[in-house]
């Protein structure tokens, strides 16, 4: 089997700012960490970490739905680390991606919201990684002049 012909050749040429390739290495890492709790930890951070009540009617559902989040989160993962090992042309779109995820988790909270007794830590991310990706993006668009 040829892997040239499921991944092309890489190409690791990047213009944009240094600043919002190591955000994007950021972004990667806390995907890959919170894609893999949410997989292994026993109630899939349902409890643990949003504070959702498990141990009631339906309570192992939740757990299955966060732990198969967890597995659409790494996939994710993934293709953040091809872009920044493999492909650092696409860190815009990477980076695009990450400030889309972020507007569609901010608005699906607010027309679906969860019923918590304290906000996640999720919740919370996306209210501080909504600026910053856009400012990374922006950046990453820029080249860097030498």
């Amino acid at each position: 089997m040829n892997l040239s012909n499921f991944l092309p050749p890489s190409t690791t040429e990047y213009k944009g700012s240094q600043i919002s390739f190591y955000f994007l290495v950021l972004i990667a890492i806390v995907s890959t960490v919170r894609s893999l709790i949410h997989i292994l930890a026993m109630d899939g951070g349902a409890n643990s970490i949003a504070g959702l009540a498990i141990n009631n009617v339906g309570g192992k559902n939740l757990i299955a739905i966060f732990a198969q989040w967890g597995a659409s989160q790494l996939i994710l993962a993934l293709f953040y680390w091809l872009a920044i090992f493999r492909y650092r042309f696409l860190v815009p779109v990477m980076l695009a991606v990450v400030f889309i995820e972020q507007v569609l988790r901010i608005a699906v909270g607010h027309i679906k919201p969860i019923e918590v007794s304290s906000m996640p830590p999720g919740a919370i991310g996306s209210y501080i990684i909504l600026p910053l990706s856009l400012i990374a993006l922006i950046l990453s668009l820029k080249q860097r002049v030498k």
